[in-house]
């Protein structure tokens, strides 16, 4: 049985251009399934949202939406939302992402837009901060994340993150190395109360 028992998946609420987008959300959901592991994620059913909740669902996994009420129509209905375990309606993003953050122990960025890096850089500012050691990962399929890895290492080496061993995500490029890695690096982050580095794989 795995240590992590639930994960909180950054994600867009459409599914991008590369069909490999869907397909690795759809993948880490199965995965996700078959492990017994409980996903934490915005609510949306849309997009690569929609593709890694029904992927748990279908493989006998356990899934959790945190969605603004204003947010609903835009991202679900409720009607689809009915599928979910459980349902989780607050009044802002604010109150969102703390439930997430509450629910999860670790978390995953999938491709996305500015919401999903947002939600990205807040958790790693929280852990910068000292505020909680959970693992963070990366998904950088077909290398999406490597502009944000870049600008990282752009505001390392201009002096303006001196803690980078705190910031600095695992980084998995094959869907199937993503739940290993985290697995790995959970009881590690635990024993030494911070979010370190571990290099690319």
């Amino acid at each position: 049985m795995t240590s992590i028992r639930s994960l909180c998946v950054y994600c867009g609420s459409s599914s991008g251009r590369d069909p490999i987008y869907r397909e690795s959300a759809e993948a880490l959901g199965t995965a996700m399934g078959r492990a017994g592991m409980h996903l934490v994620y915005g609510g949306g059913t849309r997009g690569i949202m929609g593709a890694v909740s029904d992927a748990v669902i279908a493989a006998g996994g356990r899934v959790t939406g945190i969605i603004p009420r204003f947010l609903i129509d835009m991202e679900a209905t409720e009607s689809e939302l009915k599928r979910l375990d459980e349902l989780v309606i607050t009044q802002d993003m604010h109150e969102r992402k703390h439930l997430m953050f509450e629910r999860a122990d670790a978390f995953v960025a999938l491709p996305g837009g500015i919401g999903t890096l947002e939600e990205l850089v807040e958790i790693m500012t929280w852990s910068q901060l000292g505020r909680h050691a959970k693992p963070i990962a990366i998904a950088n399929i077909n290398g999406f994340w490597e502009p944000f890895a870049a600008l990282l290492d752009h505001m390392r080496d201009a002096g303006f993150i001196h803690t980078a061993h705190m910031v600095k995500p695992i980084v998995v490029d094959r869907i199937e190395d993503l739940l290993p890695a985290l697995e790995a690096a959970a009881p590690k982050r635990a024993s030494e109360g911070v979010a370190e580095v571990i290099e690319k794989l």
